[in-house]
């Protein structure tokens, strides 16, 4: 079983990876900002911010795989990237990184563009997409010898839009995963059930892969 840290744990992404990750035996810690009063039983939760980096390197001793969920978003915006790249400097070169990006930077065909590039990708989007578009630019840039993956969730990824725990998820490259009706979505559940199959048996060693239905 695997020592997993999840930055953002207490989030929409990050929690539902906590719990899936509890319930196949491994040893989790959700990492966030502040404790919440709901608690998943048998994660332990640590107050901690990619904003201290130092901070954090402290916290996450000891871990095998550490999983970032946090979105630039609102305060974060142009803040992760950096902090991501300054985490990845310090971690020891044996620890496991994972990042949760979002659907942006995946390609709509192989050897296409960007979804984050087509007329119909919302603007307001753009500046946090672009940042999380960054960070794996920069793991892809890394020659340090980290091993890492990247996972661009479907399009219809989100809070907004929970879904339910199937079990199962289509694995499309660097391809956005769209069904027969051109629709893209996953449930934050079949998003974890994703993230933690790639811990237990990897098979993006330092690549991104898109999840979806």
């Amino acid at each position: 079983m695997a020592r997993i840290a999840v930055i953002g744990g207490t989030g929409y992404a990050g929690s539902h990876i906590v719990a899936e990750a509890v319930s196949r035996g491994h040893t989790v810690a959700s990492v966030a900002r502040s404790v919440p009063a709901e608690r998943i039983e048998g994660a332990t939760y640590v107050e901690g911010t990619i904003l201290d980096v130092p901070g954090l390197v402290t916290e996450l001793e000891g871990v095998d795989v550490v999983v970032s969920t946090v979105a630039a978003r609102g305060d974060m915006l142009g803040n992760v990237r950096q902090n991501i790249a300054a985490l990845v400097d310090r971690l020891p070169g044996t620890v496991r990184i994972g990042v949760i990006g979002g659907a942006g930077g995946s390609l709509i065909a192989p050897g296409g563009a960007r979804l984050i590039d087509q007329p119909s990708f919302t603007e307001e989007y753009k500046p946090e997409a672009l940042e999380a578009i960054g960070i794996l630019e920069d793991l892809q840039a890394d020659d340090r010898g980290h091993d890492w993956f990247y996972v661009h969730p479907a399009g219809g990824f989100g809070a907004w839009n929970p879904g339910e725990r199937t079990g199962s998820y289509r694995d499309g490259g660097d391809v956005l995963v769209t069904d027969a009706d051109g629709e893209s979505f996953i449930s934050g559940a079949d998003l974890a059930v994703a993230v933690i199959d790639e811990i237990e048996n990897p098979r993006h060693s330092r690549e991104r892969f898109t999840v979806g239905y």
